[in-house]
């Protein structure tokens, strides 16, 4: 049996769909359909049940794809590992937040591509969920941080760290509330203050809202800036409360540009993930890339 077939037979069972196979492949879209109907007549049988939008592997697909997919992806690592004494052939493309990535990502990653590292390149970039996981999908990326776990056979995830929210502003706005008063009135006694927020639906605040006083904010937005770093700047100038990741406004607690104003038992969470594209681990510098992120996570929970 050609490999050339099982790799394209594995790709399209992990994408769901040719069009996306063949972009990962580098192939047209003809030239996969034609090479997973040539395999279908060597197995004797269908291996995939063409659908709307996408196709569903069969039973017999799903037998051969467990089967094939071990076996190839060891092929690869066996293939990669021979490249490993080029780094100049070694790019890693990672996506993710654009806070987190600058802030705990890069940093962390940066280790890597210096004189004495491990001889990868490294091109970042930013975007919602939703876009760096598309792009993941897509083949634009290796490595991508994301709030959201993705689903299907195509991508896998791991759950990197827990965040942390507080709920923050400026010494100024937290005397004029005062604390007792948010701790007696609850959300009530914040109707009337500004908010700071990345998105006019205040995605922040309102999961914050829900965790922690089981309500809705009804609190005006006064500044919306779609960065994180930007919140920060703008509350600590006083323009408002806002909903920060503790490990973004520690150094600003620390030092009095802002207070916490409420510190509920148990504060709200939000989990990234690390996600790559299923059986890319087994190229080494992403593999590398993705032990070396797990372990510095260790550290930023």
């Amino acid at each position: 049996m050609d490999l050339a077939l099982l790799r394209t037979f594995v790709t399209v069972h992990r994408a769901g769909s040719f069009t996306r196979a063949a972009a990962l492949l580098g192939l047209s879209q003809p030239a996969v359909t034609s090479q997973i109907r040539t395999l279908e007549r060597q197995v004797g049988r269908p291996l995939f049940l063409r659908q709307a939008r996408g196709v569903t592997p069969t039973t017999i697909g799903d037998e051969l794809a467990h089967k094939a997919a071990p076996h190839l992806d060891a092929l690869v690592e066996i293939a990669e590992s021979g490249l490993e004494e080029d780094s100049s052939l070694r790019t890693l493309h990672l996506a993710g937040p654009p806070e987190f990535t600058a802030e705990r990502t890069l940093p962390a990653l940066t280790e890597l591509t210096g004189e004495d590292g491990q001889g990868f390149a490294l091109r970042a970039s930013f975007g919602t969920a939703d876009e760096v996981l598309e792009g993941l999908a897509a083949g634009h990326h290796d490595l991508a941080i994301s709030t959201v776990r993705p689903r299907g056979a195509l991508l896998s995830a791991t759950a990197l760290c827990d965040e942390e929210h507080v709920l923050v502003t400026a010494p100024g706005w937290a005397e004029r509330i005062g604390v007792a008063t948010l701790h007696r009135d609850g959300p009530a006694a914040l109707e009337w203050v500004p908010v700071v927020e990345v998105h006019e639906s205040l995605p922040f605040v309102a999961r914050y809202w829900a965790a922690v006083f089981d309500s809705r904010p009804v609190c005006p937005g006064t500044v919306i800036v779609p960065d994180l770093r930007a919140v920060l700047a703008c509350a600590a100038a006083g323009a408002g409360l806002a909903v920060l990741p503790r490990y973004l406004c520690a150094g600003a607690l620390e030092c009095g540009e802002v207070v916490a104003l409420y510190e509920p038992a148990v504060p709200p969470l939000r989990t990234y993930f690390l996600a790559v594209r299923t059986g890319t681990l087994a190229m080494p510098h992403i593999a590398r890339a993705h032990e070396w992120l797990e372990r510095a996570a260790a550290d930023w929970c």
